[in-house]
């Protein structure tokens, strides 16, 4: 008798330890958490209290803080990390992977410095290994009080989603599947931005008629973007973009929408993240989305204040200022 495909999940905050608990009610589950105190409440206690309270995980969920058990482990291994971590995290758990292990990320953020993609990184420290995310409009706290959501697992070769989606579906949590590896993830990238200038526009106080106007604006920005780099429009009407998207910026869950929310209030980067103890990837992920445009030759307005805001000290207010004076052109200006 054969034996049951071992998940692994890396990373020990909200939507990994989310992530791990759907895997867990379906398959063997092994979650690496960097804090060792972290792995021992999950395994004694079955919560993670630091990322989601009191809510309660599956007793049939194991954790662990020993990097190279949990690389050994996977059949499957899934990237819960921030962005900026991935490399770091992969390069030394590459020797305990064994070849051909499918590798999924859950991250939204571009690197820094090289301005690439997650599956671009995970595809360079781990080569030779089938890469793709899985994705959607998808807060961590509601999954796991088990409401009804869904979530898109992309990758180029479609056998390899099949056969990863009835790991991660349970009753109330839908798996699709979508070739476009590059909308799918660009989407999750660029919604964040577009949500810290939602939460400016709910700290300002400024209308629903105005953060309606920015998230459909913001879409056109992502979809341009999107298009200009190689990915299909479509993808960006659907769960890893619109619906991403909406679920981000009007969410009060939302890491990146409280960020723009805080700053209209008049508070400094450095205190909203130091208060949130966790990553809005909009931050750090602002700049590159900027250089991109700007390499592609893809007008953003909105990103671009987001960009002033969080990277040159410009205050929301002066920031939604700045849109207001752009002259409207046609809905579809910008599309090539």
């Amino acid at each position: 008798m054969s034996r049951s495909v071992h998940v692994t999940v890396l990373g020990g905050g909200s939507w990994g330890t989310t992530v791990a608990a759907l895997a867990a009610t379906n398959t063997e589950t092994l979650l690496w958490a960097r804090d060792p105190a972290v792995a021992d409440e999950i395994n004694d206690e079955h919560r993670n209290s630091r990322y989601l309270e009191n809510r309660a995980l599956p007793e049939s969920l194991r954790a662990t803080s020993d990097l190279a058990e949990a690389a050994a482990f996977a059949d499957v291994l899934v990237v819960g990390l921030p962005t900026q971590s991935i490399r770091g995290v992969l390069a030394e758990a590459a020797p305990d992977v064994r070849p051909w292990v499918p590798v999924l990320s859950l991250a939204k953020g571009l690197e820094a410095e090289s301005r690439k993609r997650p599956t671009q990184v995970v595809a360079e420290e781990l080569p030779g290994h089938p890469v793709g995310m899985m994705a959607g409009p998808n807060l961590a706290r509601e999954v796991l009080e088990g409401f009804a959501a869904a979530a898109v697992i992309a990758t180029p070769e479609d056998s390899v989603a099949q056969a990863l989606q009835p790991l991660f579906r349970t009753t109330n949590f839908r798996v699709y599947r979508n070739l476009d590896l590059l909308g799918s993830e660009l989407g999750g990238v660029l919604k964040n931005i577009i949500a810290i200038a939602s939460g400016m526009a709910d700290g300002l106080g400024v209308g629903d008629n105005t953060r309606a106007l920015v998230i459909t604006r913001g879409l056109a920005e992502m979809t341009r973007l999107g298009e200009a780099m190689g990915a299909d429009a479509r993808t960006f009407a659907g769960l890893t973009g619109m619906g991403d998207l909406m679920a981000t910026c009007m969410s009060p869950l939302s890491r990146n929408r409280r960020v723009g929310e805080e700053l209209a209030r008049d508070r400094s980067l450095e205190e909203v993240l130091a208060d949130m103890g966790q990553v809005a990837e909009g931050v750090k992920t602002a700049r590159p989305v900027m250089q991109l445009a700007a390499e592609h030759d893809v007008f953003m307005p909105i990103a671009a204040e987001v960009d002033a805001v969080v990277n040159e000290g410009r205050h929301p207010r002066d920031a939604y200022r700045g849109l207001r004076r752009g002259t409207p052109e046609s809905e579809h200006h910008g599309v090539a």
